[in-house]
């Protein structure tokens, strides 16, 4: 990219980070992206990562933009190998356009003759301030030199991020940054370098948050008081956050033993008037699916986050996946209705859990938020929610002496009553039971009972979620995805600048919008895009809709999409 001729993404610049485990590439991540949000630049980010704690390879990639960046690219224009055969990991990923910064050594011969190669080594310059535990803080001054974006506000977050630490350390990292930017701008013009990053005061007032966070923040929003899980990538970070903020919203959160724990829990938490969430990956959610049934019986509210990952079994622990849609759509034994809503943006995520929460209480049936370890672990700047009209809907009533926790009624939700409010008997029971909750075998009730739970499903079907229409409304083409690819394949389908293609995302898959079929039908060509190897939602599309979709982009190496991936993919088939 030296000079302006070859620097074509000067408003859009891709740098990837790549190094062991434990080398700190978190640090850098989470330093340049504070600052650069801090100085008025619009940023994205996100990893992939090896399921260890130590060595490996894991990267990180951060795009940088004057406009709103919300996708992954393929493209590196900036490399950082941190360890030996970092280079050689990213080579697929590497152009004659990408410029590689580090040290002599990391596998330079294994790249193409042509790519430029920036001789920087960070230990080397942090030692001399001190120590090598400084060389992070040297690379991140290093980026914004190249880069040619200023330092002092960068320098005013770096105070903010260590505020904890002592003055020593604060100011060896002061000096480490302006040593690395120091270099970073000698680098860039020697070479004339030539970047072109206007400034946005406004994302200054944004928000950068991560998937992960927003889920948290979304459950609290919803009036989550009570949150019991067992850890498990990529759904830890949830379980995580809320910890960390539980005082602030006075919720209760506790790590079981296992996994059916917690989801039994849960139930006894919303039994007893809670508001409860369990968070857990695939895995974790298969040992659920009897709790789940439990929850179906008892006509308990619930609210269950899945944050998807590689199987079968433990699979790929730490990599994505869109595989998971019909472990939620069928789990459990017996018939019963349930809601799946998957967010596909960060400010979506917020919004679709809150809301998971009043559609659990409504209509007291399970309601999942299905997401994956690529949407958790990818962050960029966006606003602050409007809590202007967001409401906590809870629909118990206060009991007397004749309430009956089962009463029949048109639609099949009987008044939810908890123990201690009211006079009345809050009976429940696993067992298929009468209006009363108490146990029965008479084949008569039964049936009255398995057809009052069904009723729901269509009450439900009245408040589900229209899919999403992006594009023009006079489409010939029509490319159809769910949950987190939706960002990805809309940068991929406005870089084609097709006036007959649109994009359809559904943020609510199950129940399937009524408005599905008509959206459709309008299209000559229809291609779904998801994260799986036998398209789980077109499968789910045909069912309900009777309309086969028979071209199909997926991917299910453990890898997300990328953008520009799509964009060849949609080139060929359109």
């Amino acid at each position: 990219m030296p000079g302006q001729s070859k620097n074509k993404k000067q408003d859009d610049i891709s740098i990837v980070l790549c190094g062991a485990a434990g080398q700190g590439i978190q640090t850098v991540e989470r330093l340049l992206t504070g600052m650069l949000k801090k100085s008025g630049c619009n940023v994205f980010a996100t990893k992939e990562y090896m399921s260890r704690i130590r060595g490996g390879f894991n990267s990180t990639e951060i795009r940088i933009s004057d406009r709103p960046v919300r996708s992954f690219v393929d493209r590196i224009d900036i490399l950082v190998p941190l360890n030996k055969g970092s280079m050689k990991r990213m080579l697929k990923r590497i152009n004659s356009e990408t410029i590689i910064t580090g040290v002599k050594g990391n596998g330079e011969k294994e790249v193409p003759d042509k790519v430029t190669f920036f001789e920087i080594n960070f230990t080397e310059l942090a030692n001399k301030i001190g120590s090598k535990v400084y060389s992070n803080t040297i690379a991140v001054g290093a980026l914004l030199g190249m880069l040619g974006l200023g330092i002092e506000e960068a320098r005013d977050y770096l105070k903010e991020y260590f505020s904890g630490k002592s003055d020593e350390i604060i100011g060896k990292n002061d000096q480490a940054i302006q040593k690395g930017y120091e270099k970073g701008v000698e680098i860039a013009k020697s070479n004339e370098l030539r970047f072109n990053l206007e400034k946005d005061h406004d994302v200054k007032e944004q928000m950068l948050i991560n998937g992960a966070e927003a889920v948290g923040l979304g459950a609290f929003a919803g009036g989550c008081n009570f949150v019991c899980s067992y850890p498990m990538s990529p759904s830890t970070n949830v379980l995580v956050f809320m910890a960390q903020h539980k005082d602030d919203f006075d919720c209760i959160v506790e790590q079981a033993e296992d996994e059916i724990a917690a989801m039994n829990m849960t139930v006894g938490a919303w039994y007893a008037g809670a508001r409860g969430l369990v968070t857990t990956s695939g895995g974790g959610f298969a040992l659920m699916s009897e709790g789940l049934s439990l929850s179906a019986m008892l006509e308990m509210p619930i609210v269950i986050h899945l944050a998807q990952r590689p199987g079968p079994a433990t699979g790929l622990p730490t990599r994505t996946e869109q595989a998971d849609l019909e472990l939620a759509l069928y789990a459990g034994h017996g018939e019963f209705p349930r809601i799946l809503l998957s967010p596909g943006t960060i400010d979506q995520s917020f919004y679709l859990t809150h809301k998971a929460f009043n559609l659990a209480d409504k209509f007291q049936v399970p309601v999942f938020v299905l997401t994956d370890q690529y949407f958790m672990d990818t962050y960029y700047n966006t606003d602050k929610p409007d809590l202007s009209n967001l409401k906590i809907e809870k629909y118990l009533i206060q009991t007397d002496e004749n309430y009956k926790r089962y009463e029949l009624s048109e639609n099949g939700i009987s008044p939810r009553g908890i123990p201690g409010f009211g006079k009345g008997l809050v009976c429940v029971d696993s067992d298929e039971h009468d209006i009363e909750g108490h146990i029965t075998e008479d084949f008569d009730v039964r049936m009255q009972m398995v057809d009052k739970r069904l009723k729901k499903l269509e009450l439900i079907k009245q408040e589900v979620i229209q899919p999403e229409l992006i594009g023009p409304e006079g489409y010939q083409n029509l490319v159809v995805c769910w949950g987190s690819v939706r960002n990805i394949v809309k940068e991929a389908v406005e870089s084609l600048e097709r006036d007959d293609t649109a994009i359809l995302h559904f943020s609510q898959v199950y129940p399937v919008h009524p408005d599905a079929k008509k959206f459709l039908n309008r299209a000559k060509k229809k291609i779904m895009v998801e994260g799986n190897a036998t398209g789980q939602f077109a499968r789910l599309l045909k069912i309900h809709t009777d309309i086969n979709i028979e071209h199909r982009i997926l991917k299910y190496n453990g890898l997300n999409f990328a953008s520009d991936e799509i964009t060849q993919k949609l080139s060929r088939l359109l």
